[in-house]
């Protein structure tokens, strides 16, 4: 039996339609989850700058596999524990995971914790594939050799157990963060930077938000609750009064857990879950968590007295007096 000669476009008019409303309902979801953790006033945040942002790239993002990569175009020097010349892989994810290997295994000592791969065919040349793992002197300042457009390597950092903690200090408590390099390379570059300026004036907790009925004493959703208001966070920025902030690429990897530290778009505003947020997804990139025994703070700052506001509809509670915070390197007596 013969077809109608409009079938074909009848079928390609209405696929176009069902396209179309996918990609309506996709851009309301995403309008949804950022007008929710929009402040009423933001602080200034320039215009994007880095190659990846421009070219609209999402870093980082990896449904399905292990988040382990690396800063484009940074050289990251070092005592080299095993030679690119000799130790060759075909990605960055590979030297990454190599590296990550020789950091595990309960309190041992981390025999590598930074890595520098070339993975451009046509600029790397011969030296195509090599993978170097070494050894940094501190490794929340690592020595870089070069950085720009026109270096060819890609590097990473990978923090063993005990390693890569630092503090948000508060009136209310120390929040201790265990930064995770591998899953948000560029996050967490951002970070060490500004941990070496030693000072955060304008760093603060601005919104709080308790887990209400909502969520269970571990973060668990309680069924048939609403899943907000409240939205079980405490939310602010970490953007230092006098520096320049950059956008950050998005490297949304992980799903967001109770304790997860994440930013609100491309920062600097951010915010610490006290929830499991399995509705959101990988909607936010983390690029740490709280350590579980810390997490007391980030409940007593959720308790704290606010008031009402609206911010593109959707209802938030703001706190009455901000709790200025700054970020600091964990010394022992912290521990």
């Amino acid at each position: 039996m013969g077809r109608r000669p409009n079938d074909s476009e009848t079928s390609r008019c209405a696929f176009l339609i069902l396209l179309l409303m996918g990609l309506i309902s996709c851009s309301f979801v995403y309008m949804c989850l950022s007008v929710a953790f929009r402040p009423k006033t933001f602080n200034s945040i320039s215009d994007l700058s880095s190659k990846n942002e421009i070219d609209g790239k999402n870093l980082g993002f990896e449904e399905n596999g292990e988040c382990c990569r690396g800063v484009e175009n940074l050289e990251l020097w070092g005592s080299a524990v095993k030679w690119g010349s000799e130790f060759k892989f075909n990605t960055s994810q590979e030297c990454c995971n190599a590296c990550k290997a020789m950091c595990s295994g309960g309190d041992g000592p981390c025999l590598c914790d930074s890595w520098v791969f070339c993975g451009n065919k046509q600029k790397c040349g011969p030296k195509f594939g090599e993978c170097w793992l070494k050894k940094q002197k501190d490794s929340l300042a690592p020595d870089r050799q070069d950085a720009g457009d026109s270096v060819i390597w890609t590097s990473g950092l990978t923090f063993g157990k005990g390693r890569g903690i630092v503090g948000l200090h508060t009136d209310y408590g120390l929040l201790r963060i265990k930064l995770l390099p591998e899953s948000a390379p560029y996050s967490v570059n951002y970070l060490l930077e500004l941990l070496g300026m030693r000072h955060c004036a304008g760093c603060q907790f601005y919104r709080a938000e308790s887990r209400g009925d909502n969520w269970d004493l571990d973060g668990n959703h309680i069924k048939d609750a609403p899943l907000g208001p409240p939205f079980a966070l405490i939310q602010g920025t970490l953007e230092a009064e006098g520096s320049t902030f950059k956008n950050i690429p998005t490297e949304a990897c992980l799903d967001i857990r109770r304790g997860s530290v994440a930013w609100v778009g491309s920062g600097p505003e951010f915010f610490i879950s006290l929830a499991n947020h399995n509705e959101w997804k990988k909607a936010y990139s983390v690029f740490g968590s709280v350590l579980p025994e810390d997490m007391e703070i980030a409940e007593k700052i959720a308790q704290l007295p606010t008031k009402k506001d609206v911010w593109s509809n959707i209802n938030v509670s703001v706190l009455e007096q901000p709790v200025p915070l700054w970020l600091g390197r964990i010394t022992k007596h912290d521990n």
